[in-house]
């Protein structure tokens, strides 16, 4: 695993770097999640082992510093990792980013258009409001989360076999879950969905076959985004079928 130090947050991010003589894919996780616990299956299948593939755990998750001090906004994100993009010079790139992590990667992909070749959303958060998740972490006060209220949706997720995001969050800083959730929340204008619409980029949305119907797929088609979706999954589709995911990326990476 591999750090790097952020100029203004005194921090470091760390993150795999899986060589690949292919266009380089960032990986960007999901709220309490880590790119390096979610997609190393997704990232070593035969479609994608072709590309460098760097998968990011964001300030406040996994191995990644978690400053108090971070606002851990949607675009506070963006803005470091513009600052790491920059820095591995990577030419042309692919991001794809998941539920929360598409939120930051649209305002990311924003921010780095001008070398983006595609953007590969599943899930993601395109408007204010939030999901299930950031709703009831956002019901508490930042210090009753703090206090007891993250300690009480791992125990939650453990009770109805949600192992996989219960472990993810103890290595996630509660400070960075709430706050984080809090952004979901408020969103921001223009929204992702109209930032996202208004990218010059090849651009795919994917949804797991389990979370359908869902009213933003006829939606995306009219806006001439691509669709994939990935079978014998829900939202959580990188731990349900790493290989269908792999294949949905490969397929989105296809079109640009």
């Amino acid at each position: 695993m591999k750090e790097f130090r952020l100029k203004n947050d005194n921090a470091k991010i760390r993150y795999h770097d899986f060589p690949g003589e292919e266009i380089p894919i960032v990986f960007i996780h999901g709220l309490g999640c880590a790119s390096s616990f979610d997609y190393p299956q997704v990232a070593a299948m035969l479609g994608l082992s072709q590309h460098r593939r760097l998968l990011v755990d964001l300030l406040g998750s996994g191995f990644s510093d978690k400053p108090e001090q971070c606002s851990y906004s949607v675009e506070a994100h963006a803005e470091y990792l513009e600052e790491f993009i920059n820095y591995l010079d990577l030419g042309e790139f692919i991001i794809y980013g998941h539920s929360m992590g598409g939120a930051v990667s649209i305002n990311l992909a924003a921010r780095c258009e001008s070398t983006l070749k595609g953007l590969i959303l599943s899930e993601a958060n395109l408007d204010s409001g939030g999901g299930f998740f950031s709703k009831k972490i956002s019901s508490y006060s930042e210090q009753e989360y703090l206090n007891g209220g993250h300690s009480q949706i791992i125990h939650d997720c453990k009770k109805e076999s949600n192992e996989n995001w219960a472990e993810s969050l103890l290595m996630s800083s509660p400070v960075a879950v709430y706050r984080e959730s809090k952004s979901l929340i408020e969103g921001q204008c223009p929204s992702w969905r109209d930032v996202f619409y208004s990218l010059k980029v090849s651009k795919t949305f994917i949804f797991g076959r389990n979370s359908l119907p869902d009213p933003d797929l006829k939606e995306l088609e009219s806006k001439n985004i691509h669709i994939e979706i990935v079978d014998r999954a829900g939202h959580s589709m990188a731990w349900d079928n790493p290989e269908g995911l792999a294949t949905a990326i490969s397929a989105a990476i296809k079109l640009t």
